[in-house]
C-alpha cells in the first residue's frame, strides 16, 4: 500500500484516482512501472488502461486541502477512513509512506508510541501488521531539486517488494 498526503486539487481531485493527472503522479507512476507494479509509466485518467499489480494507493486525508496543508482536525476526521481501508487490505505487508505527514498518519493508524522519526528509507515494523517504509514525497519541490531521484524512489519500491515476498516479518 502507498499512503500519500491527500488528493491533489488538479490531480486526483479532478480525475478520481490518486496521483493521476499531475506531476507528482508522473514521477510516481514512472517508478511503479520501472519496478513492476504498474503496466504503464503514466496515468492521465481513470480510463487510461493503467493496471497496478500487488499495490493499492490511498491517502491520509480525503479532501484537497488548501496549500497541501491539512489541519489537525481534517487529519483526525479522515483517519478512520484510512484505518478501515487498511483493515480491508488485510494482506498488505508494507505501507510506503510518501512524506512525513503520511508517516505520521500510519503511526497513528497503528497507535505506535513513541513515534519513530521519519526519514527516506526508514523502516518500522508495526506490532500487528505491515512494515512502514518512509519515502520522500514525489512532489515537484522534491523531484525538481533532487531531494528525491528516480533511483531513490525505485529503491523504496524494490525494498517493499523484498519485504512482501519474504513474508517473514
Amino acid at each position: 500500500m502507498i499512503l500519500g498526503l491527500a488528493p491533489a486539487a488538479h490531480g486526483a481531485n479532478r480525475t478520481g484516482r490518486f496521483f493521476t493527472g499531475d506531476r507528482s503522479g508522473d514521477f510516481l507512476f514512472s517508478a511503479l512501472h520501472r519496478t513492476g507494479y504498474a503496466n504503464q509509466p503514466t496515468s492521465r485518467s481513470r480510463d487510461d488502461g493503467l493496471r497496478l499489480r500487488g499495490l493499492w494507493i490511498s491517502a491520509a486525508v480525503r479532501c484537497a486541502p488548501p496549500k497541501n496543508k491539512p489541519t489537525p482536525a481534517e487529519r483526525d476526521r479522515c483517519l478512520p477512513y484510512a484505518t478501515r481501508e487498511l483493515n480491508l487490505l488485510h494482506a498488505a505487508r508494507v505501507v510506503i509512506c510518501l512524506g512525513a505527514f503520511a508517516w505520521d498518519a500510519a503511526l497513528r493508524l497503528h497507535e505506535i508510541r513513541p513515534k519513530p522519526k521519519f526519514a527516506h528509507g526508514a523502516e518500522h515494523a508495526t506490532p500487528s501488521g505491515p512494515i512502514l517504509l518512509g519515502c520522500y514525497h514525489p512532489s515537484q519541490q522534491n523531484t525538481f531539486t533532487g531531494v528525491l531521484t528516480p533511483p531513490m524512489l525505485d529503491a523504496v519500491f524494490l525494498r517493499a517488494r523484498e519485504i512482501a515476498e519474504d513474508g517473514d516479518f
